[in-house]
């Protein structure tokens, strides 16, 4: 344990810090990092670096490369700067790559090269021209600022939802600022700048004079400052080599060093652990690096070559040409278990362990002093915590085995947390391999998520590695292999190489029915890189016609969408697609399209008869269907003409049709109605009221009403209704307007087709018992009974009855005789029915 606390280095009392290598760098760099833009993308990401010739006096001849590489050197892609100077680099929170140019354009790249899009910061950037530029990360996604050449800030806190702030000018500002840097607190982005011994804060609105507290006194300039990766701190570095320490709103302050150097750093960066109450500032020079905190003396390290550093949750990467190096805070359980003569129960239990593989005896000794104390538990779990910490395979291992040891000791030891951090170091350890290349800690890992670290892997190209994690994980399939496999066909797509058919048939058989994976996505994908015919191909796997139709109309292949839409059985999906054919094709093809297809023909016309009857009569006229055409004419006789000349028009084109048709029934009714507008029309003109638009009967009837008994009479010869229906209608309309007297005249001017009885009840519907006793003698035998009983005369209708010996008219007497004064006709039908039925 001594030589492994070789490289712990003390700062203070309470805290250690070590360094140690992540990998060796295999990069061919052809310039020195000093001479290049450099940037590095937090969480282990890659690194990019492109030679900075615009900032020589002469601009070299040969154009720069932009060169992409793993955090081990291994290079993703390399690329030919063709555009414009560039300012600044910078990785955003997806991991694409900013260039921000002189002209305040910014271009971004993908991870391996491929150019995404670019924006601009807006028209006064573009004039004035870029001095400056920091890519930052907020809660809202990654944001660009920029220094122009007027000395004014404009920025935006999300490059995905592109919205520009101009922010305030600073008073008498004639130069450049000596250093500035982005803070966010309050969900805000502000910019912090030093000009001279003065500190400005500008936000949204307003730009303010700030001082940080306790500051020592004689700073004239403020050549560094630094925020943390949280932004909840801050750090400045002055020009009498001071270096303060507090909080990013200046009104705390945690320390301040002086590190006894005036020279400005090249670069100064946060080094502190989540939940630690350490906090410290790496300070790089050419050939020094210092780590700084609350503590009266420095960490100090010698740099044998150029160096950058990069800032992470809970340390900083620091590399060079030839290493990469992790320096961070000793975690709690690290120092507890390994710090010299420690005598932590997680110390003691990594001994007992030692031991017992020794097959000594001292393992009982060392594991009795644990339980004695009752630490056993804790020492369990620092040894799980402490190896998640750390870096090297073995010592994960040896921890491992020790917390293993002790749980066999414990009774209710619950194993998640054991088992959570096997999982957990298996995966670290895979990624942070020299070919993947991503150094991952715990506290990132764990920071940034799985989900995250499986995009990542995916941006990389890396799909058998990332569904190795998630079947190993177990993760849901939506969640992780689908997901995964979805990505990889979307690639597969790109490659250009590989025919069309080859294509289909690897993404099918590798995917095949595999739930939450979207066939429609694919082939979108494969549409947006020009290969319509692989998309195509790609969409006959795709089980989901609602999927498939509106990727294949955007792909303009309009028939083959409707006949997928027929396919589906979906009525919706089918008037879709409908309505998008009718905007592309002309009025010929698209009703030769629809003549192709019954199903959408008749949901077209059926749209048609709501929407559009223009087109609706031109869908009969192409299919010589004249019997529908016919009954549009109707329709549109009642629905659209208002003039008689115009409906009788109308109905005259629909007679024509319906003899075309050859329905002579139709075109007789047709002619009928034709010739009844027109009466109806010379009745109004000569009577007056109300004649069109009522029906033969109504008309019949409303002249019987009105007095005209004569017009009625030649209404009905004319349009040949048969007698019993004029009977009825007379009979109805002389009741309705209760002229008793013109009914009896009607009632004695022949003998009636439809009988008396009717006669009787009409009368009584109005309550008029004493003119239906006037009809009730006219009835005949038959219905005689019926029309005594409507008019209340029992004992005569029970007489008639009896004379007739009928069983039914019997008993429908009887249930008439309800009351007191009925008994004895009521005795009398009882005995006529037993005779009756005796016989």
């Amino acid at each position: 344990m001594d030589c492994y606390t070789a490289n712990w280095n003390p700062l203070g009392d309470s805290a250690f810090y070590r360094k140690y290598e992540l990998y060796s760098m295999d990069w061919d760099l052809k310039e020195e990092l000093k001479d290049c833009l450099v940037a590095a993308a937090p969480y282990g990401g890659p690194i990019a670096l492109l030679r900075n010739c615009w900032r020589k006096e002469k601009a070299a001849s040969v154009r720069p490369v932009l060169e992409i590489y793993s955090a081990s050197g291994m290079s993703l892609a390399t690329l030919l700067w063709k555009s414009g100077p560039v300012v600044a680099l910078g990785w955003s929170a997806e991991e694409e790559l900013l260039c921000v140019q002189e002209d305040g354009a910014v271009l971004v790249y993908g991870l391996h090269g491929d150019f995404r899009r670019h924006f601009s910061m807006g028209n006064e950037v573009l004039q004035n021209r870029v001095l400056d530029a920091r890519i930052f990360h907020t809660e809202f996604g990654s944001g660009v600022a920029i220094l122009t050449g007027a000395y004014r800030f404009t920025l935006s806190a999300n490059v995905g939802d592109l919205k520009l702030r101009r922010m305030p000018e600073v008073p008498s500002l004639q130069s450049a600022p000596s250093c500035w840097t982005t803070l966010c607190h309050d969900r805000v982005a502000h910019i912090l700048l030093a000009v001279g011994p003065d500190l400005y804060l500008l936000d949204h609105a307003t730009c303010s004079t700030v001082t940080p507290a306790g500051l020592a006194p004689g700073v004239s300039s403020f050549l560094q400052m630094a925020v943390s990766f949280t932004y909840r701190y801050l750090a400045l570095f002055t020009d009498t080599g001071y270096i303060w320490m507090g909080t990013a709103s200046l009104k705390e302050k945690l320390c301040e060093f002086n590190c006894n150097i005036r020279a400005p750093p090249k670069q100064m960066v946060w080094c502190s652990r989540p939940r630690s109450k350490e906090r410290a500032v790496v300070v790089a020079w050419e050939r020094r690096l210092m780590v700084v905190g609350n503590a009266p003396e420095s960490i100090q390290f010698v740099l044998d070559e150029d160096s950058y550093l990069v800032p992470e949750l809970d340390g900083v990467r620091i590399f060079s040409r030839s290493t990469h190096e992790f320096l961070h805070e000793v975690p709690v359980a690290s120092e507890e278990i390994f710090k010299i003569a420690s005598m932590a129960p997680g110390a003691l239990l990594l001994e007992a362990q030692k031991e017992y593989e020794k097959e000594s005896q001292k393992a009982d000794e060392y594991l009795r002093e644990i339980q004695e104390l009752g630490q056993l538990i804790q020492a369990v779990q620092q040894c799980i915590e402490a190896a998640g910490h750390e870096h090297q395979p073995d010592m994960q291992k040896s921890l491992l085995r020790a917390a293993s040891f002790g749980k066999c000791f414990l009774d209710r030891f619950p194993p998640d947390s054991f088992v959570r951090m096997c999982q957990d170091l298996r995966v670290l350890n895979a990624v942070r391999d020299y070919h993947i290349g991503i150094p991952l800690t715990y506290s990132q890992y764990k920071q940034l998520t799985i989900q995250v670290l499986l995009d990542r892997l995916v941006l990389r190209r890396l799909y058998p590695l990332a569904i190795q994690i998630c079947e190993y994980l177990r993760l849901p399939e939506v969640q992780g292999v689908s997901r995964i496999l979805a990505h990889w066909a979307c690639y597969k797509v790109q490659q250009k190489d590989v025919s069309d058919e080859d294509v289909a048939r690897a993404i099918n058989q590798k995917l095949g029915d595999t739930p939450g994976v979207s066939y429609s996505d694919i082939a979108a994908r494969a549409y947006g890189c020009g290969r319509t015919e692989l998309a195509i191909k790609l969409l006959e796997y795709e089980p989901r016609s609602g999927e498939q139709v509106p990727l294949l109309l955007k792909m303009k292949r309009s028939k083959l969408a409707l006949s997928k839409a027929i396919e589906s059985g979906d009525t919706d999906l089918v008037f879709t697609v409908l309505l998008h054919l009718k905007n592309e094709l002309n009025r010929g093809d698209f009703f030769m399209t629809l003549r192709n297809q019954p199903m959408a023909l008749s949901l077209y016309r059926q749209f048609c008869k709501h929407q559009e009857l223009d087109t609706l009569k031109d869908l009969y006229n192409q299919d010589d269907n004249h019997q529908e055409l016919g009954s549009f004419h109707i329709r549109a006789s009642y629905a659209a003409e208002e003039r008689i000349e115009g409906r009788v028009a109308a109905l005259q084109t629909a007679a024509d049709a319906f003899y075309k048709a050859k329905n002579e029934f139709a075109a007789k009714a047709t002619e009928d109605q034709m010739k009844l507008l027109r009466l109806q029309r010379r009745l109004e003109d000569e009577l007056g009221g109300q004649f069109l638009d009522l029906s033969l009967h109504d008309t019949v009837a409303t002249l019987i009403r009105g007095g005209h008994n004569k017009r009625a009479e030649q209404l009905a010869r004319d349009f040949r209704i048969p007698d019993k229906r004029l009977w009825w209608l007379k009979l109805a309309a002389l009741a309705d307007l209760e002229d008793w007297e013109e009914l009896e005249k009607f009632s004695k001017s022949k003998k009636s087709p439809i009988g008396y009885l009717p006669f009787v009840e009409i009368c009584m519907k109005q309550h008029n018992k004493y003119e239906a006793k006037k009809y009730a003698s006219r009835v005949g035998p038959e219905q005689k009974v019926k029309a005594l009983l409507l008019v209340g005369d029992v004992a005569q209708a029970a007489d008639v009855a009896i004379e007739h010996r009928n069983e039914t008219e019997l008993s429908l007497v009887l249930s008439h005789c309800t009351g007191s004064a009925d008994g004895a006709t009521a005795d009398k039908i009882q005995r006529a029915r037993a005779q009756v039925q005796k016989k």
